[in-house]
């Protein structure tokens, strides 16, 4: 495992963010690590960054502890973080060989990298445009080409997409996607599930500072049931209402404003079921769905 960390602890004062995290990332996959805000998924990735140091517990990063060998540590990893690096006032092209030259590289070697990176990132013809005139997809693109000069091997991605158009995150997935396949290893926090469930190879949920579920995608789905009914109430009174009746009866549901999302063995016998439970107390639901269960449905059912 190209990153490891056991029994990480954070605690700033009497408040404690992460209690007891254990990770494991194999060389050249894709970890997603979600949970809703406050969650404490920056607060790893600042531990395992060097940036800050656990109140307990260990991490390595190929085979280099991050608080006792922090130099090494940032020998082999990038950090793109959730503000982008960007100098405004210098060109795409100035900004990467400024960078190239921080890392120790040769103005020659600095250039020539640069030069390769535009390229890979579509960002040839604007190279000697300034940072200040280019669109929040072409900043993102260029803030990750600067986090890839030194050719690291482990790549933080802190919520690179957010803030981006539909077309810019589908630009910025496909760059993600090539750096797996060179055999890069990329740690991602992310508020897109759809993003997780496309790139990661492996989903950690984090709620609370602990780990309430690991595993593929596929996994984690599996573990909210085979398939979901979606009722959708006038309002959330209605929806709360329906889901107590139901629960009383054995049907535990979660509600999110007028949605009232329930488990199901997907036959139409248990549907009709829920209907006729709510129907016999005047409930009536104003639309009715199903769908195999979503990432949405993971992260609504575990972090409840």
């Amino acid at each position: 495992m190209i990153v490891q960390a056991s029994g990480l602890r954070k605690s700033y004062g009497r408040t404690e963010v992460l209690r007891g995290i254990d990770l494991d990332v194999e060389e050249g996959s894709v970890l997603a690590l979600l949970g809703p805000n406050g969650a404490g998924k920056t607060t790893i990735v600042r531990i395992l960054t060097t940036l800050s140091r656990p109140t307990a517990g260990t991490a390595t990063i190929a085979g280099y502890d991050v608080v006792r060998e922090p130099t090494e540590v940032r020998g082999v990893i990038s950090l793109t973080g959730q503000n982008t690096a960007v100098d405004d006032n210098q060109t795409g092209r100035e900004n990467l060989v400024m960078v190239g030259r921080l890392m120790h590289l040769g103005r020659t070697v600095a250039t020539r990298r640069a030069d390769e990176l535009l390229e890979r990132f579509e960002l040839t013809a604007a190279m000697r445009r300034r940072a200040k005139t280019y669109s929040g997809g072409m900043m993102r693109r260029l803030d990750l080409a600067m986090s890839l000069i030194a050719r690291p091997r482990v790549i933080f991605l802190d919520e690179p997409t957010t803030g981006l158009d539909p077309a810019s995150r589908l630009t910025m997935w496909d760059a993600i996607g090539e750096l797996v396949r060179d055999g890069t290893t990329i740690v991602l926090t992310t508020q897109y599930l759809e993003e997780a469930d496309r790139l990661a190879d492996r989903i950690v949920l984090i709620d609370d500072g602990r780990v309430t579920a690991s595993g593929t995608a596929d996994n984690l789905k599996a573990q909210v049931g085979g398939e979901r009914i979606e009722l959708y109430f006038a309002d959330e009174p209605s929806a709360l209402k329906a889901a107590a009746l139901l629960e009383a009866a054995g049907e535990g549901g979660l509600v999110s404003g007028p949605l009232l999302n329930l488990p199901s063995d997907g036959s139409a016998g248990h549907l009709h079921q829920v209907l006729d439970a709510l129907r016999d107390h005047n409930l009536q639901p104003e639309r009715v769905s199903s769908h195999r269960p979503t990432l949405d449905d993971v992260f609504l059912t575990l972090t409840a």
